[in-house]
């Protein structure tokens, strides 16, 4: 197990930005170093003795890396069972993030508007739904996982799988058809999908990593800090070093509350501490929040087999979680969360 994070924040590395908190936000820098400031423990007054618990539940799960931020700067960061600070991994559908903030870099670009039909951008019979069914998905229905498609076909995006169950924006439905808004954008921007997410979003956060087809769909593989970096993005509302890489009104509105259906869910971003929540794959209503254990404002980008990215705003707190899945449960959200955010909330209550 490799880790990091014992020295003062101190050295003035990267770029610091004021902010309304005790401390500057701090952004590391773009040059491909490996530099970036550090937090102790100690210097945040943290419980020193809630470290060891934590890493080991996390070796304990499988886990491959884990990051915590605060105002920026890494206060931990690990590495486990032969995963280094260099080795890429899977976002699996914590990635759907990333294709949110392009949706929304896209919108303010002028090239589309989430509130028109899908059909706009792609042309008509992109599903099998009647016509006047397939009409009234909007881009802001795939955001918001409310398109009325039959999610219960799989992973396959092809016009025959895409079929009609209820009209859009009256079924809330996790479902892989928001990888069409991929399609929207390079429509809409005329480059490839890559080229646009690079130039708009990764080269600017200095993040590295590609897009691997898998089947119909397209995963991102990065390393740990690539995804801490766009979770630090996000925690500064689409900010990063005085640049507005995202308008923050887009980010506000993709980190609450999307429909009326399941009210933990945003464009693409799922939501703690709502009054109630669906899980992926089911039309149950569950009460309570997604993860008691957790911050009430927190946001959260969640992957197949727990990648996971936490922003916490109160605690100007950014969590990263990539592995293997920590439990025999295959789905974004599991008893991990619940058991992982106990150990973290040690660290400072």
């Amino acid at each position: 197990m490799r880790a990091y994070a014992t020295n003062s924040a101190g050295t003035a590395y990267g770029n610091e930005v004021t902010t309304t908190t005790d401390e500057t936000m701090y952004f590391p820098p773009n040059d491909g170093s490996a530099t970036w400031t550090t937090k102790s423990i100690a210097d945040l007054g943290w419980n020193q003795s809630a470290v060891q618990p934590l890493l080991d539940y996390l070796e304990l799960k499988h886990s491959k890396s884990f990051i915590i931020l605060i105002n920026g700067r890494i206060v931990m960061e690990n590495y486990f069972n032969g995963h280094t600070a260099t080795t890429p991994w899977y976002w699996a559908s914590a990635g759907k993030t990333l294709t949110s903030t392009m949706t929304g870099i896209a919108q303010q670009e002028g090239l589309l508007n989430i509130n028109d039909k899908v059909s706009d951008y792609l042309g008509t019979g992109w599903t099998s739904a009647p016509l006047a069914k397939e009409n009234l998905i909007t881009c802001k229905n795939l955001l918001s996982m409310s398109s009325g498609l039959n999610d219960a076909l799989g992973d396959d995006v092809s016009p025959a799988n895409l079929q009609y169950v209820a009209d859009a924006g009256t079924r809330w439905a996790y479902h892989n058809v928001y990888v069409k808004l991929q399609d929207v954008i390079a429509n809409a921007s005329g480059q490839t999908w890559t080229n646009y997410f690079n130039t708009k979003l990764r080269d600017k956060l200095g993040m590295t990593g590609t897009w691997n087809p898998n089947g119909g769909l397209s995963v991102y593989y990065s390393n740990t800090r690539s995804m801490a970096r766009f979770g630090l993005m996000a925690l500064n509302k689409g900010k990063w070093n005085g640049t507005q890489i995202i308008d923050e009104t887009y980010i506000n509105q993709a980190t609450t509350t999307s429909q009326n259906i399941n009210l933990a869910y945003g464009y693409l971003w799922w939501l703690n501490g709502k009054a109630s929540y669906h899980l992926p794959q089911s039309q149950l209503q569950l009460n309570g929040s997604i993860i008691p254990s957790g911050p009430n404002d927190m946001f959260m980008a969640l992957g197949k087999n727990d990648q996971k990215i936490y922003v916490i705003p109160s605690k100007k707190m950014v969590v990263i979680r990539m592995g293997d899945a920590a439990d025999t449960v295959n789905l974004a959200l599991s008893d991990f969360d619940a058991t992982l955010w106990t150990k973290i909330s040690a660290l400072y209550q």
